[in-house]
C-alpha cells in the first residue's frame, strides 16, 4: 500500500504538524508535487501531496475554503504550507473546510525543505512501485489472449479493468459509442458525457483530468496514438487515484488490441471485395456464391446495392470500418469512381452512410437484389440512382421512385427515350469522334448561346453553329422549336443518369 498522510506525521525527522483536517490523515500520497501557481489543482492527476510556500495563496476565508474544495475534486491527498515564508495567515474558514471535506492541512516547519519530504515519500513507495511492475507484467500478459482473437469486441478491456481498478471502454472518438460491434453499450450518463454533456470531455487528453459524472463517477479520456478515431474511456468512483504509468502501458496493450482487429477487418473487405467485383461480372458459381455470402452472415435474397460518390476520398475508403463497427454485414467494392456496397437493408444502414460521409455525399440505392444473377442489374439501378440523387435535396435516391425532372422510374424508360432522341448522334459520335452530343449538352447548359458555348467549348462561333446544325440533321430536331428543344433536353438528362455527362471528343 501507499504511504499515508499519517505515516508522513508519524516520522519525526520531516517535522510536519497537522493544521486541519484530521479526517483526512488516511489518504495514500503517490507523489509529492510543489506549486506557487494561483490554481494548483489544475495541474493535479490525483493521489498528490501539494507543497507551497504560499506566494500566490488567496488571503480571503472564503477563497481559502474555495482552494479546499477545488483540490478535494482534483483529489490531492493532502495539502502543506511552508512555515515563515510567503503565505497569508490561514483562516477559519480554510480549517473548517479542511475538516469537512477531510483534506488535511499540514505545516512544513521551517527550514525543512520540500525535497526530503519527496523522499520520503518515494522510499517509502517502493513497495508500491513492486505492485506496479506486477501489475504492468499483468497488463502485458494480456496479449496472448490477442492470439484468439476475436475482431468484433475487445477481449483486452475486461483484464484491463481490473489492473487499474476501473472500468476500460474503447470509444469512437466522433459518435462516442463503443468502438467494437460487439462490445456493451455504454449506459446513458457516459454516453451523456461523451457526447459532450460533461463540459468539453471529448478535450480530454492522457487522463490528466477527470469530468465528474452525473452519477458522482468520474470520467477520463486517453488517446490512443496509434489509432486517431479511438479514445480510451476510463471511468472510476469518485476519488479513485489512476497510476498514469499503468494507464500509459494499458493505451499500449490497447493500441496493438485495435491494429491487430483492424487488420483482420481489411483483410475481409479485400476478399469481399475480390466477390462481390466477380458478382458483378458475373463470374461466380450461384450455389458456391451463396455459401461465400452465408460465411459472411449475408443473404443474397434480402440484400440491396448502394452506389456511392463524395468528393471525401478518405473516409469513402474508411466506409467499411464504419460499417463493421456498426455490425452491418457487407460487401465494398470500386468501380469506376464510386463505392459499391452490397448489404442487407435496414433502417440504420443510411444512417451510418450519412454519420460518416456527411451530408454531401450521393447516395443511390437499387431495388432489391433477391438473386444472384440480379447483382449486375443492380450495379446499373444504384448507378442510376446515384445520378438522380444529385438533384434530390437529401443526395439519396432508391431506383424506381421517379426522378424529379424526368418522372422516370426505371432504365428501361430512360433507356428507350434516350435511344429515340439520341440514338443516332450517340452512332455518330462513336463512329466519327465529334463530340456532337457533348456540344449540344453545353448548348443548353448556356441557353442556347452560341457565343457562350464557343467559349465553353474553346472553339470558333462557327464551328458551334455547324456542329449544331449537324445534330438537327442527324436528330431531325429543331433546337428553335420548344417542343423539340423539350424532347432533347429530356433526353440529354436520361442519357446522363444511365452513362455520366457527354464526354468531349478526344484528339
Amino acid at each position: 500500500m501507499a504511504i499515508t498522510v499519517r505515516d508522513l506525521l508519524e516520522m519525526p525527522h520531516l517535522r510536519l504538524r497537522l493544521h486541519s483536517g484530521a479526517g483526512g490523515v488516511d489518504r495514500a500520497v503517490s507523489w509529492t508535487h510543489t506549486s506557487d501557481l494561483p490554481e494548483p489543482w489544475r495541474w493535479l492527476t490525483g493521489g498528490e501531496l501539494l507543497m507551497t510556500n504560499g506566494m500566490s495563496f488567496p488571503s480571503s476565508g472564503a477563497d481559502q475554503a474555495a482552494l479546499v474544495a477545488q483540490l478535494v475534486d482534483a483529489g490531492a491527498s493532502a495539502l502543506a504550507i511552508g512555515e515563515r515564508m510567503y503565505c497569508p495567515p490561514l483562516t477559519p474558514e480554510l480549517a473548517a473546510a479542511s475538516e469537512e471535506l477531510g483534506l488535511s492541512v499540514l505545516i512544513i516547519a521551517y527550514p525543512m525543505p520540500f525535497v526530503a519530504i519527496s523522499q520520503a515519500v518515494a522510499a517509502a513507495n517502493l513497495l508500491e512501485q513492486s505492485d506496479r511492475l506486477i501489475r504492468t507484467e499483468r497488463i502485458y500478459r494480456t496479449l496472448q489472449r490477442m492470439v484468439s482473437l476475436e475482431v468484433d469486441s475487445s477481449l483486452l478491456s475486461r483484464d484491463l479493468s481490473q489492473q487499474l481498478g476501473c472500468a476500460v471502454h474503447v470509444c469512437h472518438r466522433e459518435s462516442s459509442e463503443p468502438w467494437y460491434p460487439h462490445d456493451p453499450r455504454f449506459d446513458d450518463v457516459l454516453t451523456d458525457a461523451l457526447r459532450g454533456g460533461a463540459g468539453g470531455a471529448r478535450q480530454l487528453r492522457a487522463g490528466a483530468f477527470a469530468v465528474p459524472l452525473a452519477d458522482g463517477r468520474e470520467l477520463r479520456l486517453v488517446d490512443v496514438p496509434t489509432q486517431p478515431a479511438a479514445v480510451l474511456a476510463l471511468v472510476s468512483e469518485p476519488h479513485h487515484v489512476l497510476d498514469a504509468i499503468l494507464v500509459q502501458h494499458a493505451v499500449t496493450v490497447i493500441a496493438l488490441e485495435l491494429a491487430q482487429s483492424l487488420m483482420r477487418v481489411e483483410q475481409d473487405r479485400r476478399l469481399g471485395s475480390e466477390l462481390l467485383a466477380q458478382l458483378i461480372e458475373g463470374q461466380v458459381d450461384p450455389r458456391a456464391g451463396r455459401r461465400q455470402l452465408q460465411s459472411l452472415g449475408l443473404d443474397i435474397s434480402e440484400t440491396t446495392l448502394f452506389a456511392i460518390s463524395s468528393d471525401d476520398l478518405e473516409r469513402l475508403r474508411d466506409l467499411h470500418v464504419a460499417l463493421w463497427r456498426n455490425d452491418i454485414r457487407h460487401l465494398v467494392v470500386h468501380r469506376s469512381g464510386l463505392l459499391y456496397v452490397l448489404c442487407v437493408e435496414r433502417p440504420e444502414v443510411l444512417a451510418v452512410l450519412r454519420a460518416h460521409l456527411g451530408d454531401a455525399a450521393t447516395v443511390g440505392i437499387s431495388g432489391p437484389v433477391a438473386t444472384l444473377d440480379r447483382v449486375p442489374e443492380a450495379v446499373r439501378e444504384a448507378a442510376w440512382a446515384m445520378r438522380a440523387a444529385a438533384d434530390v435535396p437529401t443526395r439519396t435516391f432508391r431506383y424506381g421512385d421517379a426522378t424529379p425532372i424526368l418522372g422516370i422510374a426505371a432504365l428501361d424508360d430512360a433507356g428507350a427515350l434516350a435511344t429515340r432522341v439520341l440514338g443516332p448522334l450517340v452512332e455518330h459520335d462513336q463512329v466519327h469522334n465529334a463530340g456532337l452530343l457533348h456540344t449540344l449538352e453545353v448548348f443548353f447548359a448556356h441557353q442556347r448561346s452560341w457565343q457562350k458555348t464557343a467559349d465553353a467549348l474553346h472553339v470558333h462561333r462557327q464551328t458551334v453553329l455547324y456542329r449544331i446544325r449537324k445534330v438537327e440533321q442527324i436528330t431531325g430536331f429543331d433546337v428553335n422549336d420548344t417542343a423539340d428543344i423539350a424532347q432533347l433536353w429530356l433526353a440529354l438528362q436520361a442519357h446522363t443518369l444511365l452513362s455520366g455527362p457527354p464526354r468531349e471528343p478526344r484528339g
